[in-house]
Parts: C-alpha cells; sequence; structure tokens
C-alpha cells in the first residue's frame, strides 16, 4: 500500500513538472511571436521605406557619360540604399507600361525619344521621412547646381508610408504590451500551483531547521532549469511556425537580419529563466512566511 502511494506521488510530481514545462513553454512560444512580430515588422518598414524613389533630372547640355560619373559619385553618399543610371528607352519603358502605349508616345514625337536619362535614388530608412527627404533634395541641388534640373519625388507616398507605419506600430505594441503582461501573468500562476503541492515539504524543510536560503536552493535550481528547457521548446515551436510561414505561404515572408534573430533568442532564453526565477522565489517567500495552520 505505502508502494503504491509512493508510486501515485512520484507521478504526481513528474506530471506537475512536465505540465509546467509545457505551460511556460506556451507562454515563451507567445512572447516569442510577440517579439518576432516587432522584429518582424522593422523589417518589412525597412523594405517599404527603401523602396520609395526619387528621380533626377539634369540639364539638357548634359550627356550620358555626365550623368554616369554623378551616378558613381551618388554611390558613395551615405544616405542612399540604392543610386542608379535611368537610360531614355527605359525612361519611355517605364512611363509607358507597354510595348502599344511606348509606340504611341513615339508616334507623337516622331519616333523621337522625349525622355531624357535620369539618376533614380532610392533613400536609407532613416532618410525616409518628408524632413529628411526636403533636405536630401536640397543638399542634391546645391551640391550640383550646375549640373541637376529638378529632384522630383511622390510626397504623398512619403508620408503615407511612414503614417501608416507609425499607426501600425502603436497598435502593435500596444497589443504586445498586452499579451506580455498575460504571459508574465500565467508564468506567475503556473508556477505557483506547482509550488503549492509542495507548501507542505518546504515548511516541514523550515520546521527542523534549515534555513531560508538552503530550502530555496533546489527550487531556483530545478527553476532555472525549466526556464532554460521551456525557452528551447518555445524557441523550437517559433521556429518551426517561422519555417512554416516562409515555406508554406508563398505571400508571407519573414526576414530577418544575424543580429535580430540572435536578440531574439537571447531575449527568449533571459525572459524565461528571469521570470521563473523570480516567481520561485516570490512563491516561495510566501511559504516561508506563512503559519503552519494557514497551509491547510
Amino acid at each position: 500500500m505505502a508502494k503504491k502511494a509512493e508510486s501515485y506521488s512520484k507521478r504526481g510530481i513528474r506530471t506537475g513538472y512536465i505540465s509546467t514545462v509545457i505551460g511556460i513553454s506556451l507562454v515563451i512560444f507567445m512572447i516569442g511571436l510577440v517579439l518576432g512580430g516587432i522584429f518582424g515588422l522593422r523589417s518589412i518598414e525597412k523594405q517599404a521605406k527603401e523602396n520609395l524613389q526619387a528621380d533626377i533630372f539634369f540639364k539638357s547640355e548634359l550627356n550620358d557619360a555626365d550623368i554616369k560619373q554623378i551616378e558613381e559619385e551618388l554611390k558613395s553618399w551615405p544616405e542612399f540604399a540604392d543610386v542608379f543610371f535611368i537610360s531614355p528607352e527605359r525612361a519611355i519603358q517605364e512611363f509607358a507600361g507597354g510595348e502599344e502605349a511606348e509606340q504611341e508616345i513615339l508616334a507623337v514625337f516622331d519616333d523621337e525619344n522625349p525622355l531624357p536619362a535620369t539618376i533614380g535614388i532610392k533613400p536609407k530608412m532613416a532618410y525616409a521621412s518628408q524632413a529628411a527627404m526636403a533636405k536630401l533634395k536640397r543638399k542634391l541641388l546645391n551640391h550640383y547646381k550646375d549640373e541637376i534640373d529638378e529632384v522630383n519625388y511622390d510626397k504623398a507616398s512619403v508620408s503615407n508610408v511612414n503614417l501608416g507605419f507609425k499607426q501600425f506600430a502603436i497598435l502593435f505594441l500596444a497589443v504586445a504590451l498586452l499579451l506580455i503582461i498575460i504571459a508574465v501573468a500565467m508564468i506567475n500562476n503556473t508556477i505557483r500551483l506547482a509550488l503549492y503541492s509542495k507548501r507542505f515539504t518546504i515548511k516541514t524543510m523550515q520546521l527542523v531547521g534549515a534555513t531560508s536560503m538552503y530550502i530555496r536552493k533546489p527550487f531556483l535550481g530545478q527553476a532555472l532549469f525549466q526556464g532554460l528547457l521551456s525557452a528551447l521548446i518555445g524557441l523550437a515551436l517559433l521556429l518551426t511556425v517561422f519555417y512554416g510561414l516562409n515555406n508554406l505561404l508563398e505571400t508571407v515572408q519573414i526576414a530577418y537580419t544575424l543580429e535580430s534573430f540572435l536578440i531574439l533568442i537571447s531575449s527568449l532564453f533571459v525572459i524565461a529563466v528571469f521570470i521563473t526565477m523570480i516567481s520561485t522565489w516570490f512563491a516561495l517567500n510566501k511559504y516561508l512566511r506563512m503559519k503552519l495552520d494557514d497551509l491547510y
């Protein structure tokens, strides 16, 4: 009978331990989705802003060789993500949007291409705002005042991209903060419930003279291991989801730099260990301060 009771007790401890790890892993997975979404949003914002284009139009006396020389000079400027030469042939193709429309335009101008050679520029993310683009335009006109006739870009597109991402970022961060608060509360409650079943063991150790630090030591060690194991499982689930989104859904592409990916992984491990350790510490303090009669 005693052996049967001991067997049930051990099985209950193992089941409780496994359920705790699974619960924390799912919460870490949810936190990982939030953090991954933040990094992914940053990547999408970078792509959208660096896809904005401005066109540099030159004075009529400049030939293609002069324009290409300016192109090489502009490639060394730190403000640009991309600088490229647009020949008159490419310009009319992009403007017409089709071979039939292109032939109609050439027919109007007696088969002469009315569009000059230009340079297309795409700003880096930090310079893709209204104020930065206006400043960049002034800089170009001042630096090449004898060569550049006009710098043209779509101001509405610049405003829409910045405003759209700003509004979405505020909404996303608000939802992310709420989810993280819920996640932390769930981990805390999971650990409290796990320690509740061991409250008599904790009190017994205290009654026989064990110090608070001696009692805490094995539980904090177990919390450390649970945090690391849960982070590993949560990370595996997260990578599975990312793999599925990138390879199974053609319309969704999640791009991460090595730096952001390492930050994401380290953040999950730090968060998992920190929350499990802190929650265990405070839960232990509660039972260490409780009187024996209050445990029932």
